[in-house]
């Protein structure tokens, strides 16, 4: 089980590698707020991964929690699905939480929590050989192509990690 902010489910959707989360995880918890950020808008902006996270919600692997908010995490700076997210993770005494955001990250790790992300979920496939590093090169091109954010630094990173996953299988 893991808890997970808005882009990974997005962007794992938009990649048409969502079943990732499932497969790795078992379960996905997210918030109210994350459902109506990731469902609900992206329904209204008929948005293709929005109707891929719905049918997992009826599938049953993600599933939607209510979410008391305390307002230390508030005065963090981060959105309102973030801070669910995280405050869920820490009430469910979670050791990971999936979000990609730097500050997110940040503020996750002040409560505790080792932030995980896309690309981690991505290079994990990798390791597990559910993909190869060509692959693996190429849904990170898809990935930068479909919107996702990140440093050139951070895509490099990326690269070098992925390299180092497929040098070790070999």
């Amino acid at each position: 089980m893991i808890v997970s902010n808005a882009t990974p489910l997005i962007y794992l959707a938009k990649l048409g590698r969502l079943h990732l989360l499932k497969d790795f995880f078992h379960e996905v918890i997210i918030p109210e707020e994350v459902k109506r950020e990731v469902v609900d808008r992206g329904k209204e902006q008929n948005s293709v991964d929005a109707f891929v996270v719905e049918e997992a919600l009826r599938e049953g692997w993600i599933k939607i929690r209510k979410v008391q908010m305390r307002k230390d995490i508030e005065a963090l700076g981060i959105d309102k699905g973030e801070a669910e997210a995280i405050f869920l993770a820490v009430e469910l005494a979670s050791d990971e939480i999936l979000v990609d955001q730097t500050h997110a990250r940040l503020a996750a790790t002040i409560f505790g929590l080792t932030p995980r992300g896309t690309i981690h979920v991505l290079l994990r496939a990798l390791k597990e050989d559910i993909f190869d590093y060509e692959e693996y090169l190429k849904v990170l091109e898809d990935l930068v192509r479909s919107g996702f954010r990140m440093s050139d630094e951070v895509y490099l990173e990326a690269v070098r990690l992925g390299k180092e996953k497929e040098t070790k299988r070999k």
